[in-house]
C-alpha cells in the first residue's frame, strides 16, 4: 500500500535531516538534487523542520546568481544536549556535546579505591552537572555510559559483577533519578569498538574484533557491521578465557589464571620488569601503556616487545579460530601504545598459529574511544528519538 501523506512527509523529513547530518548546512536546491524530490515538497519539508526548531538558517551558498544567495540550511545544534560517562575503577571522565557532537565542555575526577560508595557516586554526578553547566546546558537530552562489566540485553541495566566496585551501578540509578534525560549503559570495550569502526582503526572493516587491553582486557566482536552482544550480554569476556602460561584457572568469579593474567595492566608491568625496561607515564597514563610507548621506541627492550606479543597473540588466536574476523585491532591505552610496532608482532605470530588469515592493527583512539563511542550512542539516540515521525 502507498504510503500515506503523513507518513510519506514524516519519510521526507527524516531524509533530509539526516543528509544534513551527514552532509553539513545544504540549500533547498541541494536538498531537491539529493533526495531527488520536487521543488514545492522541499519547499514544505524546509518550512515544517525550520517551524519544529530543528533547522534554521545558517548562511548564504557562495555562489553568486541573478538575486540574491541561496540559503544554507543546518541542523539546530543546540535544540539538544548530550552527556558521555567513562566510568573506570578509578574515577569517571565526562564530555558534554550539542546534538551534532561538537564538545562543549569535559573533565574527569578521580574516585579511590578507599571512597565509600555513596560519596563516590555523588563525586560522579556532581561532575555530570558541573560539567552540564559549564557547557551552558540546562538540561541533558540523552546520556551514554561506558562502564565495564556485562549490560543485560533484555533490560539494558549494568548487572551486578564481582571485583567491580559498587559504585558503579548505583551511578546508573543516581543518573536516571536526579536527571530528566534518558540515560544507556553499554559495556566499555563495545562502545570502544563502536568508535574504531567509525572513526578509528577499523573504519574500513564491518567485520572484526577489538582486544582491549587496558587495565583489564576484553573484547568486542562486530560482525557483518553489528556489534554481537550473546545471549547474556558477555561475548568479549576474553580475560576469563583458559590459556596456557597461568598457574591455575579462572573461575566464575575470577579472571585470574585467564588471559587476564596475562595481558592485564598488571601482568604487563610485571613482564616489563622482568627485562628491565622502565617509563614514567604522562598525567592520567596507565603504567602499563607507559611502558609499552618506551619498549616500543626503545631497540634494547625488543625482547620485553617480543615477550608481550607471543601473550597477545595467545588470545587473539583462540578468538580467530572462532570467529575468523580477519581483524583484531589492539585497543585501549596499551594497544596504542604499542602501536604498529607491537601490531606487526601480533601479526607474524598468528600467521604462523592460524590458518586463517588475519591483520592486526593498532588502535588510533586508545583509551579515549571509550568516551567517544559512548557520545556517539548518546548522539544516535537523541537523534534518533528527534529526527522520528514523533519528533518532526
Amino acid at each position: 500500500m502507498p504510503a500515506s501523506p503523513s507518513t510519506a512527509r514524516a519519510i521526507n523529513d527524516r531524509f533530509a535531516l539526516r543528509l544534513l547530518q551527514q552532509e553539513g548546512p545544504l540549500t533547498a536546491g541541494q536538498l531537491k538534487q539529493l533526495t531527488g524530490l520536487s521543488r514545492p515538497t522541499v519547499a514544505d519539508l524546509v518550512e515544517r523542520l525550520t517551524a519544529s526548531g530543528l533547522i534554521t538558517v545558517v548562511g548564504e551558498s557562495g555562489e553568486q546568481r541573478r538575486g540574491p544567495n541561496a540559503r544554507l540550511y543546518g541542523i539546530v545544534a543546540d535544540r539538544a544536549h548530550l552527556a558521555a560517562l567513562d566510568v573506570r575503577t578509578e574515577g569517571v571522565s565526562v564530555v558534554v556535546s550539542d546534538l551534532l557532537g561538537a564538545v562543549l565542555a569535559e573533565a574527569s575526577v578521580p574516585i579511590g579505591d578507599d571512597t565509600g560508595t555513596g560519596p563516590a557516586v555523588e563525586r560522579a554526578v556532581a561532575l555530570v552537572e558541573r560539567v552540564a553547566k559549564e557547557a551552558g546546558a540546562e538540561r541533558l537530552h540523552t546520556v551514554g555510559i561506558g562502564a565495564p562489566g556485562l549490560i543485560d540485553p533484555a533490560t539494558g541495566e549494568l548487572r551486578d559483577s564481582s571485583g567491580l566496585p559498587e559504585w558503579h551501578r548505583r551511578l546508573v540509578a543516581a543518573l536516571q533519578e536526579r536527571l530528566p534525560a534518558r540515560v544507556l549503559v553499554e559495556n566499555e570495550t563495545n562502545l570502544a569498538a563502536l568508535a574504531e569502526q567509525r572513526e578509528g582503526a577499523a573504519r574500513d572493516r564491518d567485520t572484526f574484533v577489538l582486544l582491549w587491553l587496558g587495565h583489564g582486557t576484553g573484547a568486542a566482536v562486530v560482525l557483518d557491521g553489528a556489534l554481537r552482544r550473546g545471549a547474556s550480554g558477555g561475548t568479549g569476556e576474553i580475560g576469563f578465557l583458559p590459556v596456557p602460561g597461568t598457574s591455575t584457572l579462572p573461575s566464575a568469579t575470577d579472571c585470574e589464571g585467564g588471559f587476564h593474567s596475562l595481558a592485564g595492566a598488571a601482568a604487563v608491568a610485571a613482564l616489563a620488569a622482568q627485562y628491565g625496561v622502565a617509563a614514567r607515564p604522562a598525567p592520567y597514563e596507565p603504567p602499563a601503556a607507559a611502558l609499552v610507548r618506551q619498549a616500543a621506541t626503545t631497540p634494547d627492550a625488543a625482547r620485553f616487545l617480543d615477550a608481550l606479543a607471543d601473550r597477545l597473540a595467545i588470545g587473539a588466536a583462540s578468538v580467530i579460530a572462532v570467529l575468523d574476523p580477519g581483524c583484531v585491532v589492539l585497543g585501549g591505552e596499551v594497544g596504542q601504545a604499542g602501536g604498529a610496532v607491537l601490531a606487526a608482532l601480533v601479526e607474524q605470530r598468528l600467521r604462523s598459529m592460524s590458518p586463517l588469515p588475519t591483520e592486526v592493527r593498532a588502535s588510533t583512539l586508545g583509551g579515549g574511544a571509550v568516551l567517544r563511542g559512548a557520545l556517539l550512542t548518546a548522539r544516535e539516540g537523541a537523534q534518533e528519538e528527534l529526527f522520528g515521525p514523533s519528533g518532526v
